[in-house]
């Protein structure tokens, strides 16, 4: 059996305006066919929204919204005899992360706003005040594990 290759990590650059690059990669998640500017403007004004709305920073308040909706645990399929059995497994943070966006991008884009901006702000509203589609998802996930959980013995 061949090893494992390890592929390197690319760097990611902070946005320019909050310096961060968990603002980037949400950014990243946002874009559509290479269109970075636009993804820009669309968090950028959602943030705005978000202080006249809520009248609190809005990279805050990304990152409540985001510690809502991150899973803390899954369930992977394992193969045992023959039957496919689904195992809880703990998420590390790079992958909750990337569920956690996701899902935040994916019901914004859902919503029945006029505009994106829009949508995604109030969906991350939604996720501050543990509401929307996002953490209903999230709270799915982590049912699944919990219903699951006797065949947490069996490990990959």
């Amino acid at each position: 059996m061949r090893k494992k290759r390890i592929f390197k990590k690319n760097k990611i650059n902070p946005d320019p305006k909050y310096k961060s690059e968990l603002v980037e990669k949400f950014v990243n998640h946002i874009m559509y066919d290479g269109k970075k500017l636009t993804a820009y403007n669309i968090f950028y004004s959602a943030m705005d929204i978000i202080k006249e709305k809520t009248e609190q920073e809005g990279l805050d308040v990304l990152m409540t919204a985001l510690e809502h909706v991150c899973p803390t645990v899954e369930t992977k399929r394992r193969r045992i005899g023959g039957a496919t059995v689904q195992v809880p497994v703990e998420i590390y943070k790079e992958r909750s992360q990337y569920l956690g966006m996701s899902w935040l991008i994916k019901y914004a884009r859902e919503r029945s706003d006029k505009t994106m901006k829009c949508k995604l702000a109030s969906e991350l509203i939604a996720a501050l005040n543990n509401e929307g589609k996002a953490v209903k998802r999230k709270e799915e996930v982590h049912k699944m594990a919990a219903s699951n959980n006797a065949s947490a013995s069996l490990k990959f």
